[in-house]
């Protein structure tokens, strides 16, 4: 029997905005192309259960069971890797991601229930370990792997990076729940490129994807664009680690988006060091509607501690860059980096504010020393104190570190600060729409997240399948008395089992329908509710 692959996209908050699942879409594809089945159990967008995974494994019978995981979601992928090995002993378990990649050894000594450890790039090597037979003496010649052999710990030698990512065959998206991602109005992602030259102290992009970045051909990057936008998601994100790391790869990308007349929309991330008015204009006229800048801190001596090189005065520079294109600014900061005072926290609230006043949104986070990070091998050098290690803090939103003079409390008290003026923003909102000051280009955001919230609620807790056909009606009746009926049993179901008000139910419920997110179908002579999971 030829060899069978899951994928596992392992659960993930949704408040942290994942899009589908890219960097499995390109091992699936990987795999596909090597001729092995494959599928993807996407736990993000469904609701797991033992009960559910048990379905799964005796349905598709997989040889190899693969979990992606970044910090903050590992041990939820443990769980699952549990789970499996509880009902399929024989399975090989095997782990890749950037928390596993730096911590293969102590991953594999705490955790029985994996077996195998694919480092940094995953798409060769995991081609590879399907076609060897399933054991730890043949897979010695596997560049980037560690693996257990006995209580051993196994280390073959690193594998390097793929020279020419145009080689890689496309992202098997057909396996993911697009449909679901797109119901909730998440965005979509691609990358045009791999790689980061900077050496920034808190990331461990440099190490993951290399120092050297490797471009794709324009035409194939705007190939996929073109598919991506007719999948009718809400915003396509170019998720390169820099967009803009090379003016000529970018122009290049928007030169070709023109040539054919694309007419679609699109976000990316970019340094401010590295735009100009040139690159951001054609940016621009190509579609591109936000740009998100890491700024990290407000106090010049911090930059230069963090290895960030750039300067305060090039932040201004580029959102002045950014709002002559026409292009949306956004900025990010990081709390509790090595050496954070009083006072270097009060600079970055301050400049902030500045850049608000300018027309840039911005938020913060708060530094998690992730495996692999300068800032976690070096902290006591850096005045950093890490205080959990508790993998499920690693999430970015509530302090974990301190320094000399900053606590986690203090760290916390802005980051709450934010959130609570974001929410007097969202209950302003929702008062001016419900006065009509404010339009509906105006309450967008907020719509989205209600539509999220509550869709969100309805797939995970199995509403719609939880539903009686029959009530619903049936294939006797008048198409339009049979929707009417089935879409008054539904909200009244909802109504009854989600704290959501009846006019905000009956608004996602009709967009979702509307756009063809939510199906009506009749099997059987019943009509039945069911998302539009596969695109």
């Amino acid at each position: 029997m030829a060899e069978r692959f899951l994928l596992v996209n392992p659960y993930y908050p949704i408040s942290e905005t994942p899009s589908p699942p890219l960097g499995l879409a390109f091992l699936a594809g990987a795999l596909e192309a090597a001729g092995i089945e494959v599928e993807i159990l996407d736990l993000v967008v469904f609701p797991y259960s033992t009960k559910m995974l048990e379905q799964v494994l005796n349905r598709f019978k997989p040889s190899f069971v693969g979990l992606t995981a970044v910090t903050m979601n590992v041990e939820n992928a443990l769980a699952v890797a549990r789970d499996v090995k509880a009902t399929s002993p024989g399975i090989l378990t095997v782990m890749g991601g950037p928390h596993v990649t730096f911590c293969a050894e102590d991953t594999l000594q705490a955790a029985p229930e994996i077996d195998v450890v694919v480092m940094g790039e995953g798409e060769e090597t995991i081609v590879e370990l399907a076609r060897v037979p399933r054991t730890p003496q043949d897979w010695c010649e596997i560049r980037g792997l560690a693996y257990r052999d006995g209580r051993q710990i196994n280390y073959t030698d690193p594998r390097p990076f793929i020279k020419d990512i145009d080689t890689l065959p496309e992202p098997a998206r057909h396996l993911i729940p697009l449909g679901r991602y797109r119901a909730l109005g998440l965005p979509v992602s691609m990358t045009t490129s791999r790689g980061c030259p900077f050496q920034c102290i808190f990331c461990v992009g440099r190490k993951m994807v290399g120092a050297k970045v490797r471009y794709r051909n324009p035409v194939k990057v705007v190939d996929e664009l073109a598919y991506l936008d007719t999948l009718d998601f809400n915003q396509i994100n170019i998720a390169d680690d820099l967009f803009t790391a090379a003016p000529k790869h970018c122009l290049g990308v928007c030169d070709e988006i023109l040539a054919r007349g694309l007419d679609t929309r699109w976000t990316s991330f970019a340094r401010v060091d590295t735009v100009s008015p040139e690159v951001l204009q054609r940016m621009k006229a190509a579609g591109c509607t936000a740009v998100s800048f890491g700024v990290e801190t407000g106090n010049p001596e911090m930059l230069k501690r963090i290895k960030k090189g750039i300067t305060l005065d090039q932040v201004v520079a580029a959102v002045k860059m950014c709002n002559d294109a026409g292009i949306a600014p956004h900025a990010s900061f990081i709390l509790g980096l090595p050496g954070e005072t009083r006072e270097t926290i009060q600079e970055t609230v301050a400049f902030g504010e500045k850049l608000k006043s300018m027309g840039v949104s911005h938020g913060f986070h708060l530094l998690s020393p992730f495996p692999g990070t300068a800032v976690r091998e070096n902290n006591q050098t850096y005045d950093l104190c890490i205080e959990s290690h508790d993998w499920n803090d690693y999430h970015a939103n509530r302090a974990i570190v301190s320094t000399r003079s900053v606590t986690p409390e203090m760290l916390d008290a802005v980051v709450l600060e934010w959130e609570k003026n974001f929410d007097t923003w969202l209950e302003d909102l929702k008062k001016r729409r419900a006065s009509g000051e404010a339009d509906e280009e105006e309450t967008w955001p907020l719509t989205n997240l209600e539509h999220t919230v509550l869709i969100y609620d309805m797939m995970m807790k199995r509403v719609i399948e939880k539903l009686d056909p029959a009530a619903a009606g049936t294939s006797e009746k008048a198409v339009g008395d049979a929707a009417d009926l089935a879409m008054k049993q539904l909200v009244d179901l909802i109504d009854a089992s989600l704290e959501q008000s009846t006019k905000d139910i009956v608004s996602t419920l009709d967009h979702a329908v509307q756009r063809g997110y939510l199906r009506l179908t009749n099997k059987e002579g019943c009509n039945h509710w069911e998302w539009a999971d596969y695109l």
